[in-house]
């Protein structure tokens, strides 16, 4: 049981890390919190929207995981060392792209109807 703990301390330490270091993560959060509010207001998909914003911000960390060991073990730029940042990068925005279009799809319909009302009571 000390070990599942220690485990839980030591994710949320990296949670910690990536959080106070990285801007990114950041937005990504500050994003995903309106997403969340979005689809409670509109009443659609909470569900697959609290999946699509774990797997980008899980996505993000491991990107932030791998910067911080490529840092780590390489002292200069090396070309491979970029390549490695640069594919953790693309799979970050690859998935938010993925997040994008199914929000798009999910918030749509119910924002145009939500909009037309408005201007119906006018």
């Amino acid at each position: 049981m000390r070990r599942v703990l220690r485990s839980f301390v030591h994710a949320w330490e990296g949670l910690r890390y990536v959080w106070s270091t990285q801007p990114n993560f950041r937005v990504e959060c500050a994003v995903a919190a309106l997403a969340l509010a979005l689809s409670l207001w509109l009443g659609v998909g909470t569900a697959t929207v609290l999946l699509l914003i774990l797997m980008v911000l899980a996505l993000e960390l491991v990107n932030s995981a791998i910067e911080a060991l490529v840092d780590l073990v390489t002292g200069e730029l090396h070309p491979l060392a970029k390549t490695a940042k640069d594919a953790a990068a693309a799979a970050v925005l690859l998935a938010s792209l993925i997040a994008l279009i199914i929000g798009l799809w999910l918030f749509a319909p119910p924002l145009i109807a939500k909009i037309s009302a408005y201007g119906k009571i006018s």
